[in-house]
């Protein structure tokens, strides 16, 4: 089931008797249990109705027991466990005669019990019989860390469920400046929501004044000047981002180069290159192929391979390794720079 699949169930009352909510990314598993919790009861029922718990603070059997209990003047009772991670499961037993009573409620649960575990920062066993009951009478969700270049999307995606436009360019550059962290990116565009208002493009002048993202030293401005062999842009670029590298640390920059280097080299090696068959085979948005057209005769297929090799040689640098004693992470992105333009 989807995100947007399971939240049109919750928000079309169609809910499960157990949820488990789990996965590396903390976001949907929120964005779920605060909706149940929220919209499940309502306020005159929750005083009865309600039970949160908190992993660390108990175990199987005070959940078990919760969940057990019958509705007062409602037709659901809610029994929500956040950070269940850090719970005490217990063992399960293979002893069919000893039993096992929590496993035995999950594969006939209550109908008026709504039961929530919020399992984060990690997967929960698929091997546990635990596991395969509530994926047979409830609903599993693993919320996976997104990959990095599916998060301008993501932002669109977002940007659109909340009645706002937002430009290529501006998608890119959060999900570039803000990486994959979910729980980030929503809280920083709800912020930035709050100045433009709705139906409105967001455009990248709007991320840059909200986020705090330079307007003409950023890594996309860095990529502009390399593909037009702009020296002078791009040494002043390197310049500010050497002046201040905790905005800036050369790790970003250096990943940001590294994708961006072997989409040009994959696009020397598209045969069909009209518009939307390189947006498709590049993974970018349409509006970004004109770059890659460019990049793309600024370096041919040698030397986009030589510079990729420059960015791991710099990589290594980074870390200590083959730095012949020079470490210092603005010096070495001088140094780079100036190779993919000049050597």
């Amino acid at each position: 089931m989807t995100a947007a699949a399971l939240l049109n169930d919750l928000k079309s009352r169609k809910f499960k008797p157990v949820y488990l909510f789990h996965g590396e990314e903390p976001y949907y598993i929120d964005v779920f249990s605060d909706y149940i919790e929220a919209n499940l009861l309502s306020e005159g029922e929750k005083g009865f109705n309600q039970t949160v718990l908190y992993g660390r603070d108990t175990d199987i059997i005070t959940v078990l027991n919760a969940a057990k209990r019958f509705p007062m003047m409602s037709e659901y009772q809610l029994v929500l466990i956040k950070e269940a991670q850090d719970m005490k499961w217990g063992k399960e037993t293979e002893d069919k005669k000893a039993g096992d009573p929590f496993l035995a409620y999950l594969e006939r649960p209550l109908a008026s019990t709504i039961l929530v575990f919020c399992y984060k920062h990690g997967k929960f066993d698929k091997r546990k019989k635990t596991y395969k009951a509530i994926e047979k009478n409830g609903v599993v969700f693993e919320s996976a860390t997104i990959y990095d270049n599916k998060v301008p999307a993501w932002v669109e995606d977002f940007a659109r469920e909340k009645a706002y436009r937002i430009n290529p360019k501006a998608s890119a550059l959060i999900a570039e400046y803000l990486g994959n962290d979910l729980s980030k990116i929503s809280n920083e565009l709800e912020k930035l929501m709050l100045n433009i208002p709705k139906g409105n493009e967001i455009t990248p002048e709007d991320v840059q004044n909200n986020i705090g993202i330079s307007k003409e030293y950023n890594v996309f401005e860095l990529q502009d000047a390399l593909a037009k062999r702009d020296v002078l842009k791009a040494n002043r670029i390197v310049g500010y981002f050497a002046s201040n590298p905790k905005a800036n640390p050369i790790q970003l920059v250096l990943g940001a180069l590294n994708t961006w280097f072997t989409k040009i080299l994959k696009y020397h090696y598209i045969a069909d290159k009209s518009p939307q068959n390189l947006a498709r085979e590049l993974g970018v948005n349409p509006y970004f192929v004109k770059d890659y057209d460019q990049a793309a005769k600024a370096f041919n297929i040698t030397r986009t391979f030589e510079i990729i090799s420059f960015l791991r040689e710099y990589d290594l640098k980074t870390k200590g390794v083959d730095s012949t004693g020079n470490t210092v992470e603005g010096d070495l992105l001088k140094e780079l720079v100036f190779k993919i333009l000049h050597v």
